[in-house]
């Protein structure tokens, strides 16, 4: 009897694989806008020169990005069932690698994510520890509940920004409105792809908004979420009396209607997909306006 080979795997699988595991693009994302936010927002512009160079901006970047993707990792490893359901092409722990290694890579990046954040300060050091715990315990319990997990992972892509404020504090409030902004277009994308993963969540026991309340309700519930967010957004601009940001939240309305009306049309998964991708496009406009800010 014949048994068909495991088809095997190469070095450029395992390349690609990790990539893929750890959202290679992502993390490309937060290194840029920690960057960004740091030059343009905190400043000084001109100095933009010794801002890349300096040692505690690269370190609290790499701690980020290290913490960042110890959490893609065991996301990962604790979702692989439903992942072969959802996107199935996309599963990289027990095919690419082997799920003790996964585990390894998780702690490894970990540590090094709190040691780097202890070179810059002690107390990047404890937030970096606070990030960590809450990500394990939103990986293995949180994320199969009803919102916590989405407004946990919302939180911490706010944190990613006001994390800077801890150690260069200067501009504080105009990075806190970005930071605001992070917090809510990734709280939408959130739930939307909660929406998305509706099928493989469902056959594995989550209990997400869409599953608990419909489809119908979740978007009603976005709706709500959207209302906030653009309402938050001017309110704090006008607090600021920053005349320029209010014009820049008026332009990013375009989008955000866009989403909205994209939103009420949606119904297959693909839509959802689509709505998830805008959300991505409508943070890195976000991250454009810094420039006018």
């Amino acid at each position: 009897m014949n048994v068909s080979a495991r088809p095997k795997i190469t070095l450029w699988d395992y390349i690609t694989g990790s990539a893929r595991l750890v959202r290679m693009t992502n993390l490309v994302i937060v290194v840029l806008t920690q960057y960004l936010t740091r030059i343009l927002l905190i400043g000084p512009r001109h100095e933009w020169r010794s801002i890349i160079a300096n040692p505690d901006m690269f370190f609290l970047t790499l701690s980020t990005v290290c913490i960042a993707a110890a959490g893609y990792i065991i996301n990962d490893y604790f979702d692989i069932k439903i992942d072969i359901v959802n996107k199935p092409e996309r599963v990289v722990v027990g095919r690419y690698l082997k799920r003790r290694w996964a585990m390894g890579a998780h702690q490894v990046l970990n540590v090094m994510g709190a040691v780097f954040g202890l070179v810059v300060s002690p107390y990047i050091f404890v937030i970096n520890v606070f990030s960590i715990t809450l990500l394990w315990f939103y990986s293995e319990r949180y994320k199969r509940l009803p919102f916590i997990g989405n407004f946990i992972v919302s939180l911490l892509t706010g944190f990613s920004l006001l994390i800077l404020t801890v150690h260069f504090p200067v501009n504080r409030h105009l990075v806190f409105i970005y930071a605001v902004f992070s917090f809510f277009i990734s709280l939408v994308r959130e739930i939307v792809k909660d929406m998305e993963d509706i099928k493989g969540d469902e056959a594995h026991g989550c209990r997400t908004l869409p599953i608990i309340w419909g489809i119908r309700r979740t978007k009603n519930f976005l709706y709500l979420i959207l209302l906030m967010f653009v309402a938050t957004l001017f309110v704090m601009a006008r607090a600021l009396d920053n005349n320029i940001l209010i014009i820049l939240f008026f332009l990013l309305l375009i989008p955000i209607a866009w989403l909205s009306a994209s939103l009420a049309r949606a119904d297959t998964r693909r839509d959802f997909k689509q709505i998830s991708s805008l959300c991505k496009i409508i943070m890195l406009l976000g991250l454009v306006t810094m420039i006018w800010a």
